[in-house]
């Protein structure tokens, strides 16, 4: 595989405010596991996760949450994992997202190339699709490592793939399809970061 290129030139709009009355967020709180008691923890490890609950009854709502969470300003520099299964929406939500950011014209999935670079005015975007990852000499190979490293905003499916090559992610986002075909979207901060994604997030709306 071909190392990561910059991204290439992309035309950028603002995302732009928008009603989100077509989902319907509930918010929970939740206690991970007891943390490494020891003398140096790191902000991270400090962190307690966070977690909301939203449903998504179609695609215009889908669309409404990602319009949401690309206004939220901590989102540029963040890492965001996506789970579920094939035909979860995964890909959806990502490309609802980068229309809101701005990025424009057909987005291509990453499934082959493992990842695609955007360009917007202010700052980076790379979505990875680790589907087809396999082999870790990729990770050094194809400059991931210094991807991660670097500012901008980084979204990842089937993040299982690549395991403990990740960094923690600040915002994990599991869909799940429902039996009238909705989707669940379980959201859970892991960092300050993705706590601020949360808290910019609207509480509760209805369906």
């Amino acid at each position: 595989m071909k190392a990561a290129v910059q991204p290439g030139q992309q035309a950028g709009l603002r995302g732009r405010e928008i009603d989100t009355a077509h989902a319907n967020l509930g918010e929970s709180e939740f206690t991970g596991p007891c943390l490494n008691q020891g003398n140096e923890l790191s902000a991270v490890e400090r962190h307690v996760p966070i977690v909301k609950s939203l449903v998504c009854q179609d695609e215009i709502a889908t669309q409404l949450f990602a319009s949401a969470l690309a206004a939220q300003p901590a989102l540029r520099h963040a890492f965001i994992e996506l789970h579920g299964e094939l035909g979860a929406g995964k890909t959806t939500l990502v490309r609802h997202l980068l229309h809101a950011l701005g990025v424009q014209g057909r987005i291509k999935s990453p499934t082959y190339a493992v990842v695609e670079p955007h360009e917007l005015p202010d700052f980076n975007i790379w979505h990875f699709d680790f589907y087809r990852f396999s082999d870790p000499r990729e990770w050094e190979d194809a400059g991931f490592r210094d991807i991660f490293a670097s500012p901008g905003l980084k979204l990842a499916e089937w993040p299982e793939k690549a395991g403990a090559l990740l960094p923690r992610a600040d915002l994990v986002i599991r869909l799940e399809v429902q039996p009238d075909e909705s989707r669940r979207m379980t959201l859970t901060a892991q960092t300050a970061t993705g706590e601020a994604l949360l808290q910019g997030l609207p509480r509760e709306t209805s369906a």
